[in-house]
């Protein structure tokens, strides 16, 4: 994607490398109102792009919304069923202290139960006759017998009670562990499907970040376009106002002079190769020719005649044409410096001023044009 800054140094290196004719800039002006069609066309693709991706977004937001809405209902699910489990963990956990505790008493009524048989054992078993004999009286005989067999059916209901309250609890205990296992491994199927949407809905916010990011470069790039079209629209305008302004001031000057060129002909204004000829250049005319001299070397005057033009021209930095009469007039751009006036009349040879590089150029050298009736020709056939 061409960001600004690109754009505007793309356009700076074509200034400097296509210098506008002064007083001939229809092609310049063409060249602009051709960049600032390609800049609509580019602001209509940039706008069907943004139109695409702003598609995406809303897709996305979509998208988003119901795996975010399918993701709260799993984390409530998921919340619900840590609960359970929790829940199921810590009746685990009591009905094991439980059956540990009954455990515990299970053992210590069979304990007293073996030591009552020992005893028995070791001790006469005393008969029915023997217990009224040594009672004081009937009743205290009866009531004796009634509390051996109260004693013996007692310790019997203890331990059946022991071991059927035993085994209940462990029975409930292990009925707790496989819930509570059914529970786990549907806690962990449920934590596995939440994280799944979970990593989803941030795949999705990361796309749709992308796509936010990608919009705000292109309508960056479309603003930036934009920009572009306006200035090239606008030097358009302004170049072909001062192409009417150069060619006026020409024809004003040209319209009040009646010589004729010299008839020696030109003189080379500076003594120099010419490293840029006359001609079509990237695409546009190049008014003149380039001829590389060192910066500062004096510039003289290819013909005698009146300075029509002596200042700042767009393009040219320092510019200065001298009418020679019979609608000839010779160019010269780029100088460090001027050393003559509007109106002032020269003749051949005379220093005119110094070289340099001003305006828009690579590097110090010569611009020097022929221009009749306002329009450039090559230099070449005149010198």
């Amino acid at each position: 994607m061409v960001r600004r800054p690109a754009l505007l140094a793309a356009l700076a290196v074509a200034l400097v490398l296509v210098a506008p004719a002064a007083g001939d800039n229809s092609q310049k002006i063409q060249r602009l109102h051709e960049q600032a069609a390609a800049a609509h066309q580019r602001e209509a693709a940039l706008n069907a792009q943004i139109a695409d991706v702003t598609t995406k977004i809303r897709t996305l937001e979509r998208q988003v919304g119901d795996v975010s809405q399918r993701l709260t209902v799993l984390e409530h699910d998921l919340e619900l069923h840590q609960e359970r489990l929790a829940r199921l963990n810590d009746l685990f956990r009591f009905e094991t202290q439980r059956l540990h505790f009954l455990q515990h008493q299970y053992a210590a009524a069979v304990s007293e139960l073996d030591r009552r048989v020992v005893q028995l054992y070791e001790s006469p078993n005393p008969s029915v006759a023997e217990v009224i004999f040594a009672s004081g009286s009937v009743q205290e005989a009866i009531d004796t017998l009634h509390y051996l067999e109260a004693i013996a059916a007692q310790d019997k209901r203890i331990t059946t009670a022991v071991q059927t309250a035993r085994n209940d609890v462990h029975a409930t205990r292990e009925h707790t562990k496989k819930v509570r296992a059914v529970v786990a491994s549907e806690t962990q199927i449920v934590a596995i499907r939440t994280e799944q949407q979970r990593q989803v809905k941030d795949q999705l916010l990361v796309s749709q970040h992308r796509l936010s990011s990608a919009r705000s470069s292109k309508q960056s790039a479309l603003a930036s376009t934009k920009q572009l079209e306006q200035q090239w629209i606008q030097e358009a305008n302004d170049l072909a106002a001062q192409d009417a302004r150069v060619r006026a001031q020409l024809a004003q000057v040209q319209l009040h002079t009646s010589a004729t060129p010299s008839a020696s002909g030109l003189i080379w204004p500076v003594s120099g190769p010419v490293v840029s000829p006359f001609g079509m250049r990237w695409g546009r005319l190049h008014a003149g020719i380039d001829i590389a001299v060192p910066s500062g070397t004096p510039i003289h005057a290819a013909a005698s005649g009146t300075v029509a033009l002596a200042g700042w021209v767009e393009g040219y930095g320092n510019y200065t044409c001298i009418d020679h009469g019979g609608g000839m007039a010779t160019c010269y751009a780029h100088q460090s410096s001027i050393g003559v006036g509007t109106g002032q009349h020269v003749t051949q040879g005379e220093v005119i001023g110094y070289t340099g590089c001003t305006g828009h150029c690579l590097g110090p050298h010569l611009h020097f044009e022929v221009r009749i009736n306002g329009t450039p020709v090559d230099p070449l056939g005149y010198l």
